[in-house]
């Protein structure tokens, strides 16, 4: 699916082991080296890392960036000296968020998504940047698998407090949806799982429609977009 994924003009490959920190296992290195020698487009991994050293092994192995979620709210250091070994550019905060209706806002949760840190998402977010972050991956929970689009609201709302680049996750279910994660929720880039999994949604197909309203996308590499 990687080797796929690049000829067909994909941007960049997120690998995320969603349930290794909840089930306390180690990242699978030899899944990230196998699939980075297949692909040349930036590798995002993410799942299990608990330390420094993970970052350093995922990094040998071929990812590109590493992106923290567990451990970043558990251990926030990691992401300073993360970015200060390592370089910025290369992590990733990821955040799982979930509307809290009583107090109107998002909260983060963490262990895939199954424990209510009771953090704010804004909040986070701006924490994250400080510390070193290079990009925020965003995942509305309540959106995700739902096929109904983006959380735009909270696409917004961490947008508003961040200068890094932030990644639309959870919810794509059409083009439009796409459009209005880069257009009205000013997201950096839009990332879909199933939607391109199971052949629902082409990514060259995507990235004309986005061409057509006016969104620049990278050409694929056969020149066609």
């Amino acid at each position: 699916m990687a080797r796929r994924y690049d000829r067909e003009g994909a941007d960049e490959l997120v690998f995320l082991d969603i349930t290794a920190s909840a089930q306390k296992r180690q990242i699978l290195l030899e899944v990230v080296r196998k699939t980075a020698e297949q692909v040349f487009i930036p590798l995002t991994v993410g799942g299990g890392i608990r330390s420094i050293e993970d970052i350093r092994m995922l990094l040998n192995a071929g990812a590109d960036k590493v992106s923290l979620n567990t451990v970043a709210v558990q251990h926030p250091a990691i992401i300073a000296d993360g970015a200060r070994r390592f370089g910025a550019q290369c992590m990733v905060v990821a955040i799982d968020a979930k509307y809290n209706l009583r107090r109107k806002g998002w909260d983060v949760y963490i262990y895939g998504g199954r424990k209510n840190t009771g953090l704010d998402v804004v909040s986070w977010a701006r924490r994250a940047e400080r510390l070193g972050a290079g990009e925020i991956l965003l995942t509305s929970m309540d959106c995700d698998g739902t096929y109904d689009g983006y959380d735009i609201k909270l696409l917004q709302a961490v947008n508003r407090a961040v200068g890094i680049p932030v990644i639309a996750s959870g919810g794509a279910g059409q083009k439009r949806h796409f459009l209005d994660a880069l257009t009205r929720g000013k997201a950096d880039a839009a990332l879909a799982a199933s939607l391109f999994h199971y052949h629902e949604l082409g990514i060259n197909e995507l990235k004309r429609f986005l061409n057509k309203n006016d969104v620049p996308v990278r050409m694929a590499s056969n020149g066609i977009i």
